[in-house]
């Protein structure tokens, strides 16, 4: 693992504007020797080798401010400074829905196509950096994450005891109904799905899958090994040959109910990781998405949404329930589709 390295003790490279954004790596052993653009790749989730490479030429320095190129080997312990001038155009942005607030909690119906946490891609359009902006005095921390495609409910602590309340009740997972203290935290998704599921629970194992060079996907495991993953589907309309899918969570694990719907052969709409092609990923990460694949996928994210959360609230007791509506280009795709 990278060991941090103190930002201010970076040379920022002749020209480099002052709003560009750094990130450094530092290599680890096992990788000295490596290409400097395999290297980036490796480091950065979802990121094709044509990118890094592209990255690096931009911006890949010494942290004496020498510029680095894609063919030089690194070394054992060295850091790379990645520096990019910020693409985000965060003018003119509505605050951020919120669905619920008191003292102790806050929920918010994320946008798809907003990340959580600045990443080396997102910086300024994310859930934390507009929230710290709305609220700049205003202690905020995430209780659990979505996907940057995956719209809906969102919950953030107002102070650090909530934080760790709130944390322990979502990992109680339990859905038993035998009585409410028992109960953690109910999460019902809709899905759009090409094809119609059947009704039921999914009960199918799960694991990483590690031979997949974008080192994000999982796949469904053998029998008897990999994490468990249960998903109840309820299928709430059909039409055309897709259907809205109720998808209720048993489990938590990373990709859970893209990975089973994908199983069934019922993948979500404008998945580009269980869908058609995964390597439709790397290609929107590039920007180089096709007007092929574009059609492929229907729609600029998968339509998975974060609809109803129901629990207990973790420092008050109280019966919750939250709901986050449909955002609108779904409901506008399934209004299109011919009946």
């Amino acid at each position: 693992m990278n060991r941090p390295l103190d930002e201010d003790a970076v040379v920022r490279p002749d020209g480099m504007p002052e709003g560009a954004i750094l990130r450094v790596l530092r290599v680890p052993a096992e990788l000295a020797g490596m290409r400097l653009d395999r290297f980036v790749q490796s480091q950065l989730r979802s990121t094709s080798r044509t990118r890094a490479c592209a990255m690096v030429k931009r911006g890949a320095y010494s942290v004496s401010g020498r510029p680095r190129r894609p063919s030089e080997r690194v070394r054992a312990d060295e850091c790379i400074a990645l520096w990019r001038l910020p693409f985000e155009d965060t003018s003119g942005q509505a605050p951020l829905p919120i669905l619920y607030q008191d003292a102790h909690l806050l929920v918010i119906d994320k946008p798809p196509l907003v990340t959580v946490h600045p990443t080396a891609r997102h910086h300024r359009n994310t859930v934390i950096k507009r929230l710290r902006a709305e609220r700049p005095d205003e202690f905020l921390a995430l209780i659990h994450r979505l996907d940057r495609e995956t719209s809906g409910i969102l919950l953030l602590a107002r102070s650090l005891e909530s934080e760790r309340a709130f944390k322990r009740k979502l990992e109680e997972r339990s859905l038993s109904r035998e009585s409410d203290d028992q109960r953690g935290v109910e999460k019902i998704y809709l899905a759009l799905t090409r094809g119609v599921p059947p009704d039921g629970m999914v009960d199918v194992p799960i694991e990483p899958d590690i031979g997949n060079p974008l080192r994000v996907k999982m796949r469904v495991a053998p029998p008897d090994t990999g994490l468990t993953a249960r998903t109840s589907l309820t299928v709430k309309h059909t039409r055309g040959g897709y259907a809205w899918v109720e998808c209720a969570l048993h489990t938590g694990r990373q990709h859970q109910i893209r990975v089973h719907l994908s199983h069934l052969g019922c993948p979500i709409v404008g998945d580009k990781l269980y869908g058609p092609d995964e390597r439709l990923l790397a290609r929107a990460a590039d920007d180089a998405l096709s007007t092929d694949d574009v059609l492929l996928l229907e729609l600029p994210h998968h339509a998975l949404h974060a609809h109803i959360y129901r629990m207990r609230h973790a420092i008050t007791g109280e019966a919750l329930q939250v709901t986050a509506p449909m955002p609108q280009d779904l409901n506008e795709f399934w209004a299109k589709i011919a009946v």
